[in-house]
């Protein structure tokens, strides 16, 4: 082998374990807990929005869908006969139940987001245990 071979395949193990040290460093990263990347989590914020859904979306959702039912049950009263109160009833009814839709995606993703925070502690958990029983597997082999 070559003098010139020698250290232009030093430089590319060296290149390659740089490129691995990047890929493994925590923090700051894409993805990297405190990161900007997608897959970051932060749990403190999912459970301030799953509050912010249950104390404030949640509530403020039903009072405003109860606004519409004491005027609209009062013009169907008003138009009692005509098609015009059987129209209103019906929207009525399409209001409420598009109402109802809205409160079930506002509950799920509220406990999805709930579910999310415990679903990646006991993964990351898990990992870690993972790692752990391999390290001391490879502890027990330097015996």
């Amino acid at each position: 082998m070559a003098w010139q071979e020698w250290e232009r395949l030093k430089a590319e193990a060296a290149e390659r374990q740089s490129t691995q040290m990047q890929l493994n460093r925590a923090g700051g990263g894409a993805g990297a807990p405190g990161g900007a990347g997608v897959l970051g989590s932060v749990p403190e914020k999912k459970k301030k929005a799953a509050n912010t859904i249950e104390t404030t979306l949640e509530p403020g959702t039903r009072k405003a869908a109860d606004v519409a039912d004491a005027p609209t049950a009062a013009a169907v009263r008003s138009f009692a006969g005509w098609d015009t109160a059987v129209g209103l009833k019906k929207a009525h009814e399409k209001w409420d139940d598009q109402v109802k839709q809205l409160m079930g995606r506002l509950s799920s993703h509220k406990a999805g987001l709930r579910g999310a925070v415990s679903t990646l502690t006991g993964t990351d958990a898990t990992a870690g245990l993972t790692v752990r029983s391999v390290q001391s597997g490879l502890s027990g082999l330097e015996r």
